[in-house]
C-alpha cells in the first residue's frame, strides 16, 4: 500500500491505537451508474489534502513509533456507494467473542487463522502519490490494521519468487509462492535456460512435434502471447521455436499473434509485430498469419462467444483481411482499439489451421490457454461453428490441465508439503474462497500447481459481475467473496480459511485510475468484514499481496495496465506473536506460510524453505 512503506524502517512495535471498523455494507447495487468502456476517460488525481491521508499518516508512524496520530480525512473524490459510511468505534470494543469458537480453540491446541491474498496492492516506492489508486484511496481498515498490527513488507517479484531478476510479479506465481512455502522455480526461468542453452529443440515433445509437422503435411503453427511481458509468455521463446523449425526443416511455419497490452503498454503490439516481422525477414523463414487481441484468445471465464472469435479466425480466417498487418495494427490504434481488444486481423489466408496440422500453443502460463486449447483438442466444441479440422497434433509449451491429452514440453514440477497438503496431513480443515477470475488461484495455484482438492479442503466459488470490463463493476464480487469468508468463519469447524480479494488487480488492469480506487476502496471494506469476523472467533488473520498493480495507474503520464516489481504488505493481527526485525528485511512471499504453521502451533515441513518471520 503507498503509504505503508519506510525506507529507513520496515517493521514497527505493537501501538495501541484504537483501529476503526468499517460496518460491513449490504451488497453492492449492480445498477451504479458508470461511463461507458469506449468513451474517454482523463485520467483525474486526487488533490493531496492539506493534512495527511491515511497512508501518509501511517508512513510517517513506520518511520518514527513516537509519532502522533493524525485523523482520517476524507479524500476529493468518489467513493464506493455503500448502504452506510458511518465508522464504528474501535473493533476491539465492539465486537462481542464467540465464546464456543474460542473455547474450542484453546482445546484443540491450535491457534485458528484466515489469510487474505489482496490481488494487486503493491506499496509504491515512489514518494510521488501520482498516479497510486492504493495510497489515494480511502482505506481506513487496511490503514488502521498495519498501524495497531504486526507489519512488514515483503518481496514479491524476480528471483525473490523464482522469476527472472526484475521481472514483475504475477498472480500466478504469487499463489504459488504463498501456498508453497518456498521459493518456486518458476517455468520462464526453465524455458530461458533451455533457450540459452540450445537445448529446446533437444526435449522429446518438442522433436515429436517438429518430426509430425515435417513427416505430414509440413505446416506448423505456433500459438501465443507476443510480447516480452513475461507473464503467459515471452516473445524470444517464440524465436527459438522458429529458428529450431527452420533447422528441422519444416516447410511451412505459421505464428498466430495473440495481443497483450496488459502485462505491457496498451499500444505495443505494433511494436512486437514490427521486432517479429524483422526476425522472420533476418531467418528468410515463416510467416505470421493473423492477429487477435488476448480478450478474445485467453479469456479464462468461459465466455465462449470471445473464445469462438478467435477460433473461427484462426480456422476459418473470420476477421479482417490485410496485406500489411503492421500498418492495420496502426489504424486500429486510430480508433481507440489497442492490443488486448485487436478484433481478427488476417494477414495470411495459407495460415488457416486445416485437418492434420501440427500446433505448438506457446504460452507457459496455463489458465488463459485452457479454452482455447480445450475448443482445438476436447471435444465437444463448447459453440457452434461451421468448420472444424480433424486430426491435428497439439502441443504446450507447459501442462495447462492435468487431464487435457496433450504433450507437453515442460512436465509440471511436483511439489509436496505444500500448506493446503500439510494442514491436511494434520488431519486439519481448511477452506478456500473466491470469485470466478480468481478461483484458479486460491486452489490450482495456491495448492502447488496441483489439480487436487486434499481431504478436510472445502472450496467455495462466488461468480464474478457478468461486464466486459472491471471498470464497469470496480467492486466486482469483494464483499461478497468477504461475507462468505466471514460466514466459515463463524462457523468455527475451519482450522484455516483463505480467500482472494481481486479488484485492485482486474480493476488496477483497465487502466483506469478512478475506478481503481473504487475497487481498493471495495477491498478495504471487504477485508473489515473478514477481519471482524476472525477477531470474534478468535482467529489471528493475516493479509499480503501476491504482486503489485493498484499502487501505478500511471507511467509517464499514460496509464499503465501491467503489474509492478513493487513490495507488497504482509500484516499479523497477533498481539502475541512479533516479527523479527532481522528476519523481514529479506522477507519475501515464501515466508507467509512458515510464518503461518508457526502461529498456528504446528511443525514446518522440510520441504518449505522459506523462513517464519517470527522472533
Amino acid at each position: 500500500m503507498g503509504g505503508i512503506i519506510s525506507k529507513k524502517k520496515e517493521i514497527r512495535t505493537t501501538r495501541t491505537t484504537p483501529i476503526v471498523a468499517v460496518t460491513a455494507p449490504d451488497p453492492i447495487q449492480e445498477t451504479i451508474a458508470i461511463e461507458n468502456l469506449q468513451q474517454s476517460q482523463p485520467v483525474k488525481e486526487t488533490s493531496k489534502p492539506s493534512r495527511s491521508s491515511p497512508q501518509e499518516t501511517l508512513a510517517t508512524i513506520v518511520k518514527s513509533d513516537s509519532s502522533p496520530e493524525q485523523p482520517l480525512p476524507k479524500t476529493e473524490k468518489e467513493s464506493l456507494p455503500t448502504q452506510t459510511q458511518q465508522l464504528e468505534p474501535a473493533i476491539s470494543d465492539i465486537i462481542p467473542l464467540n465464546q464456543s469458537n474460542v473455547n474450542s480453540l484453546k482445546m484443540s491446541g491450535i491457534q485458528k487463522t484466515a489469510l487474505i491474498c489482496i490481488d494487486g496492492w503493491g506499496i509504491s516506492p515512489d514518494e510521488n502519490p501520482l498516479g497510486d489508486a492504493i495510497r489515494n484511496a480511502e482505506t481506513p481498515v487496511m490503514t488502521s490494521l498495519a498501524e495497531k498490527y504486526q507489519f512488514t513488507p515483503v518481496a514479491a517479484h524476480g528471483l525473490a519468487v523464482g522469476l527472472p531478476d526484475g521481472l514483475m510479479g504475477n498472480s500466478e506465481v504469487g499463489h504459488l509462492n504463498i501456498g508453497a512455502g518456498r521459493v518456486v522455480f518458476q517455468d520462464i526461468v526453465r524455458i530461458d535456460l533451455s533457450v540459452a542453452n540450445n537445448e529446446l529443440a533437444t526435449l522429446p515433445t518438442v522433436l515429436e512435434a517438429f518430426e509430425k509437422a515435417k513427416s505430414g503435411n509440413g505446416r506448423l503453427h505456433l500459438i501465443g502471447l507476443v510480447s516480452d511481458g513475461g507473464v503467459h509468455s515471452h516473445i524470444n521463446h517464440l524465436k527459438k521455436l522458429v529458428s529450431d523449425a527452420k533447422d528441422a526443416e519444416i516447410p511451412n511455419t505459421y505464428i498466430h499473434f495473440i495481443g497483450d497490452g496488459r502485462d505491457t503498454a496498451p499500444r505495443s503490439a505494433a511494436t512486437y509485430y514490427e521486432q517479429l516481422s524483422e526476425y522472420l525477414n533476418s531467418l528468410q523463414y515463416g510467416e505470421i498469419a493473423d492477429v487477435v487481441g488476448r480478450y478474445y484468445a485467453m479469456d479464462r471465464d468461459k465466455r465462449w462467444e470471445r473464445v469462438q472469435i478467435a477460433y473461427e479466425m484462426l480456422v476459418q480466417g473470420t476477421g479482417e483481411v490485410v496485406e500489411d498487418g503492421l500498418a492495420a495494427i496502426k489504424e486500429r490504434y486510430s480508433k481507440d482499439e489497442t492490443d488486448e481488444f485487436l478484433k481478427p486481423i488476417i494477414v495470411s489466408s495459407e495460415g488457416r489451421i486445416r485437418d492434420d496440422d501440427t500446433l505448438i500453443f506457446f504460452n507457459y502460463r496455463s489458465d488463459r490457454m485452457r479454452e482455447i486449447t480445450q475448443a482445438f483438442g476436447v471435444p465437444p466444441l463448447p459453440f457452434e461453428t461451421s468448420l472444424v479440422p480433424k486430426n491435428n497434433y497439439i502441443a504446450t509449451l507447459t501442462q495447462y490441465k492435468a487431464d487435457f491429452p496433450f504433450p507437453v514440453i515442460f512436465p509440471a514440477q511436483s511439489m509436496d508439503n505444500v500448506l493446503g497438503e500439510w494442514l491436511s496431513k494434520q488431519n486439519l480443515t481448511q477452506c478456500h474462497v473466491a470469485e470466478t477470475e480468481k478461483y484458479a488461484h486460491v486452489t490450482f495455484f495456491f495448492n502447488g500447481g496441483s489439480e487436487v482438492q486434499f481431504k478436510g479442503e472445502t472450496r467455495d466459488l462466488i461468480p464474478s459481475p457478468k461486464v466486459a470490463t472491471y471498470d464497469l463493476k470496480p467492486e466486482m464480487s469483494v464483499i461478497e467473496v468477504a461475507e462468505k469468508v466471514a460466514e466459515r468463519i463463524d462457523e468455527g469447524t475451519f482450522e484455516f480459511v483463505m480467500c482472494n480479494f481481486a479488484p485492485p488487480d482486474m480493476v488496477g488492469h483497465t487502466g483506469i485510475y478512478e475506478k481503481a480506487i473504487l475497487g481498493v476502496e471495495a477491498t478495504d471494506k471487504a477485508i473489515g468484514i473478514v477481519y471482524e469476523a476472525a477477531k470474534r472467533n478468535g482467529y489471528v488473520l493475516f493479509i499480503t499481496s501476491d504482486h503489485g498493480n493498484a499502487e501505478k495507474m500511471l507511467n509517464n503520464g499514460q496509464p499503465h495496465t501491467a503489474h509492478t516489481t513493487a513490495k507488497v504488505p504482509f500484516i499479523m493481527t497477533s498481539n502475541t506473536h512479533k516479527f523479527d526485525s532481522e528476519k523481514v528485511k529479506s522477507g519475501t512471499l515464501a515466508d507467509v506460510a512458515p510464518t503461518i504453521l508457526e502461529v498456528m502451533g504446528l511443525p514446518i515441513p522440510s520441504e518449505m524453505t522459506g523462513k517464519s518471520l517470527l522472533t
